[in-house]
């Protein structure tokens, strides 16, 4: 058997409000006879939907919620892995077997919170990097300024910047990019955050106040050297985090393309799991596409992989074990730069390893494609049931023949009582017939609220793949 753990990213490297929908993604990865770890009792609607997908009989699955911590039920509290009554109702979950019976230890999130649950079983040596996690090893192998002096010692492409510690350095480094790009614009980095939400683009050029890849929020820079330092002046604390973090300052690379290749480090070495697009549509990322187009250039997917085995094998040889995602752009004339490794469960292993790969089969033949989505927020969709409804309606359920349709591949569980829900979902699609259809049936069936009521970083849509050869 085995333990997984449905956590996220440790409260005290960036903290989250309610990641109850979000984290119950672990229950694509579950297998007969694992145990698993929630901050909250599963969704029932999606719990029995899941595992119709997977074929996990429920009776198999022993779900088990942490007590209740800081942020009640909608987020993991680290510490609750750590509770006694917690501990006591695993070690009485394994029976007569006890520790015998678990292979492996699997953590969405790989926090030291992580192995001292895994230890206090006595189940260590089956949470890969244990060791290296319980030494905050987790944050270590998330931080982007980490990330730059990593690739660097593995001679991974990665664009022109600097780590920053301080308001001064970050003044001398964004004049000194912006001087470099010929007073265009750079790129401004949290060292914690996701899908381009702490990321700033800093503007000079106007022609460039665009929809672009990686970077939610964007900032006019007034003229001269003042602009740049009124920026960083208003800027500095929320970069850095209050100083707890160094942040990132990159050239800007315009009209490029986001890519990622995803791989597994164990004790023997690393292997390459999957490559995939990111598409940004508004500053946001939108949705994201697997396997790799075949129409991205020989020499585009063989950088791709060859960097993503490099960082792997950097990662691996710090101490990180598991999964991780080298993520990517494609320039213009089909060059690679890296950008940063998520070295943790990312939001495309579920994709490509259990709905891809497992369910749809998309290497078979015919060969098919998987897309994820977001919902956009011009959509009203009232409930889990009522996107199933629809389905049923449109005929775009997941169909096992065709090897089509459409996957719910999370719970809809209001943020807000009484709000449309926001989740993601998936669509297997025939690549010479594409998606973009059946997300056009969805769209019209559910887009209700009007889109320049909405923020522009909030605001989504479809965008077409291009790669340049």
């Amino acid at each position: 058997m085995r333990i997984l753990i449905g956590n996220h990213i440790d409260p005290s490297i960036r903290e989250r409000t309610d990641m109850r929908a979000w984290t119950q993604r672990v229950l694509w990865f579950a297998h007969p006879r694992d145990l698993i770890v929630l901050c909250c009792q599963p969704d029932a609607g999606f719990l029995e939907y899941a595992l119709a997908h997977t074929g996990v009989p429920r009776d198999e699955l022993t779900i088990t919620v942490a007590p209740a911590g800081t942020w009640g039920d909608k987020v993991l509290d680290p510490a609750s892995l750590e509770n006694p009554d917690l501990i006591a109702e695993v070690r009485a979950t394994l029976g007569p077997s006890g520790t015998a019976a678990v292979h492996e230890v699997f953590a969405l999130w790989p926090s030291a919170s992580v192995a001292r649950f895994a230890d206090a079983i006595g189940v260590s040596a089956q949470f890969p990097g244990a060791a290296f996690f319980s030494q905050g090893g987790g944050e270590i192998g998330n931080n982007k300024a980490n990330f730059r002096a990593l690739a660097a010692a593995a001679g991974v492409r990665i664009p022109v910047g600097r780590v920053c510690r301080s308001q001064v350095e970050a003044v001398a480094a964004t004049n000194a990019l912006l001087e470099r790009s010929g007073d265009r614009a750079v790129m401004v980095k949290q060292a914690h955050n996701g899908a381009g939400v702490g990321n700033q683009l800093l503007v000079r050029d106007s022609r460039l106040l665009v929809d672009h890849v990686g970077a939610r929020h964007l900032h006019q820079l007034a003229p001269g050297t003042s602009g740049v330092e009124a920026y960083w002046r208003e800027r500095w604390s929320w970069a850095s985090s209050s100083d707890r973090w160094p942040v990132v300052i990159e050239e800007f690379a315009v009209n490029a393309s986001a890519v990622y290749s995803e791989h597994y480090a164990s004790d023997n070495g690393t292997h390459p799991t999957e490559t995939g697009h990111l598409i940004y549509v508004a500053r946001r990322l939108s949705h994201q596409v697997v396997p790799l187009s075949p129409n991205v250039p020989e020499q585009t997917r063989t950088a791709l992989l060859d960097g993503g085995a490099r960082l792997a094998e950097a990662y691996r040889a710090f101490g990180y074990r598991g999964y991780l995602s080298a993520d990517a752009l494609v320039l213009p004339d089909g060059q690679v730069v890296f950008t940063e490794v998520n070295a943790q469960v990312s939001g495309s292993l579920h994709i490509y390893q259990t709905i891809a790969q497992q369910i749809v089969d998309v290497h078979a033949e015919p060969c098919r494609s998987v897309v994820e989505y977001h919902v956009p927020p011009t959509w009203a969709v009232p409930s889990f049931e009522a996107f199933l409804t629809a389905l049923d309606d449109l005929d775009l359920r997941y169909d096992d023949v065709t090897r089509t349709g459409v996957i719910v591949s999370m719970p809809a569980i209001p943020l807000t009582p009484g709000a449309p829900v926001q989740f993601v979902f998936c669509i297997a699609f025939d690549p010479a017939v594409g998606y973009e259809v059946t997300f056009g049936r969805l769209d019209e069936r559910f887009a209700a609220i009007p889109a320049d009521s909405i923020d522009p970083s909030q605001h989504v849509g479809t965008t077409a793949l291009s790669f340049s050869s």
